[in-house]
């Protein structure tokens, strides 16, 4: 299993807009973090995760050139707003609609903004099409195992997505945007190869949790690895990871994990 971070940041994106603070103005490439999403490659089954604002950008970056489906984790605009983007790929499936699985929440706001794009196929090359799907809690496909569990996120709730490859049996907990993990989700991340929690920011946030709160939550789940994602202009790459205990790092735009 492959896993490429598109993104790495939060919603404002790091450098901030009119901010010269010294992660703003840092040449450090990991503190230069468009929005939060990943790429998972399972078996050779090219999954998305969430659509940043940058996305056309981060695929072209990242030289990602398949997908076969895609996974909202919610509506919020950091993770939605790129979406008109996949019609590059309904391009490369040979002009038909890509399957979009979310929440129902998720869904709703892709039929808001993007009305025009609901069909079964794209009205012309070039354009896009989504096939609307709710996410079932257990996807079960020939390349493996995808779980997904409910994440209290303020007012809404997210998708919590573990990915379980078949080959190899490894185990790939994602968990960005939440402010605590329901019983279900510490449960289901127990003992991952690797796992992504939200780790917003040093101080205390009403809907993510902090850096201090996701070290517990990781403590709990026990995984071989872990990396804190969605990340504010108030963590300096370098200076921040060498605090943090052994086996945490934090994520950075192009970091693959191998698994």
């Amino acid at each position: 299993m492959e896993v490429i971070f598109l993104g790495s940041g939060t919603s404002q994106g790091v450098p901030m807009i009119a901010c010269d603070c010294a992660v703003c103005s840092s040449t450090d490439p990991r503190n230069h973090r468009t929005r939060a999403s990943i790429h998972v490659i399972m078996d050779g089954l090219h999954v998305q995760v969430d659509a940043a604002p940058e996305f056309r950008l981060q695929c072209v970056e990242q030289e990602i050139k398949r997908m076969d489906f895609f996974i909202l984790t919610h509506g919020h605009a950091d993770h939605i707003a790129g979406m008109d983007d996949l019609r590059r790929f309904c391009d490369r499936k040979g002009g038909g609609a890509l399957t979009v699985y979310s929440t129902e929440e998720g869904l709703g706001r892709v039929r808001a903004i993007f009305p025009y794009a609901i069909a079964e196929r794209p009205i012309a090359i070039g354009y896009a099409a989504f096939k609307l799907l709710a996410m079932p809690p257990f996807l079960e496909l020939p390349q493996g195992t995808i779980h997904a569990t409910l994440l209290p996120h303020g007012e809404l709730d997210t998708l919590g997505l573990i990915f379980t490859e078949r080959s190899s049996g490894r185990k790939f907990a994602y968990y960005t945007d939440n402010k605590r993990l329901t019983h279900e989700a510490v449960m289901l991340a127990k003992d991952a190869d690797a796992l992504v929690l939200d780790g917003l920011r040093p101080l205390p946030h009403p809907s993510h949790m902090s850096i201090p709160e996701a070290l517990v939550v990781a403590q709990e789940i026990g995984a071989k690895r872990t990396w804190l994602t969605h990340l504010t202009h108030l963590t300096d790459h370098p200076v921040a990871e060498a605090e943090l205990p052994a086996g945490f790092k934090f994520a950075y735009d192009g970091l693959r994990l191998t698994l």
